[in-house]
């Protein structure tokens, strides 16, 4: 009879039977088992420690690649926008810090040590874009530096009296501003309509038309062909080269055998890939690639 006890009681605790008395024989979950495994399945929520990194694996941002710097000078450089409040001038440059409010009082001193170069609702142009490694830097109409106009420090003198020349008759010049879009970090990857968003505590480009587009459609096709690959072909003036594969990395001058000034303007270095395009004046004349 104890056998037969024994051998019923056995038979129920691996079938999962209910006994009286005894406590259900349960597997242990998964989740005990393997811990590993799924303190990788948690969510990536509040819940996980305070220095957790939200960002999954292949989400953190990459620093600004070269394909996406030329864009940047293609599509921004040369752009049209509104200025949503007064730009102050000064060859200096007025600081923005990426991703923070406009310093209200930061703004009030520099308009008042440097005066306006734009204020709200004037139409302004990016004219020179410079990328370092934590800011861009944008000059506007021209950039703060002021201009430099000899008839206006020249004196016509007559024995020992002099005089100033009478005053320049013609539009007045435009005011520059220099804009520095600080990061604070190596400069991320970003499109140009990343910048523009960036730049938009200053500068609205949503209504203006793109200069760089519509210029670019006016151009023949086989130049519209050769900027959109990022190539250059002989032809080519030096804005259609900077469109194709950005500022060079070198400018070489030079005679060649028959007398001929030609600049090479060379992108890349030995033993990388390295692009030698060779202007005559202000056109292409001849672009050697090697690998």
């Amino acid at each position: 009879m104890d056998v037969r006890l024994t051998l019923a009681l056995a038979a129920s605790l691996a079938l999962g039977a209910d006994v009286p008395g005894l406590a259900p024989f349960r597997s242990a979950p998964a989740s005990l088992l393997d811990m590993g495994s799924s303190a990788r399945a948690l969510p990536r929520n509040g819940a996980m420690g305070a220095g957790e990194d939200a960002q999954t694996p292949g989400q953190q941002s990459k620093t600004l690649q070269p394909e996406s710097r030329l864009l940047l000078i293609r599509y921004v450089d040369g752009e049209f926008a509104k200025a949503v409040q007064s730009i102050p001038g000064g060859k200096k440059g007025f600081k923005v810090s990426v991703g923070k409010p406009v310093d209200k009082q930061s703004l009030s001193d520099a308009l008042r040590l440097y005066g306006i170069a734009a204020t709200q609702g004037d139409t302004v142009q990016i004219t020179g874009l410079e990328i370092r490694s934590q800011q861009i830097v944008l000059r506007i109409n021209g950039g703060g530096k002021k201009h430099f106009h000899l008839r206006q420090h020249l004196q016509i003198g007559v024995g020992n009296v002099s005089t100033p020349p009478p005053a320049a008759v013609g539009p007045p010049e435009i005011a520059g501003a220099t804009l520095i879009l600080d990061y604070g970090r190596a400069l991320p990857d970003m499109s140009p309509d990343d910048l523009k968003r960036d730049l938009s505590t200053l500068l609205d480009f949503s209504k203006q038309p793109s200069a760089t587009v519509n210029w670019v459609d006016t151009l023949p096709p086989q130049f519209q062909d050769a900027i959109k690959d990022h190539r250059a072909i002989v032809g080519m003036d030096q804005d259609m080269v900077v469109a194709a594969l950005g500022r060079p990395d070198k400018k070489v001058r030079e005679r060649d055998a028959d007398g001929l000034d030609t600049e090479d303007w060379i992108y890349g270095s030995p033993p990388s890939k390295t692009t030698f395009v060779t202007f005559a004046g202000d056109n292409v004349i001849r672009v050697k690639i090697f690998d």
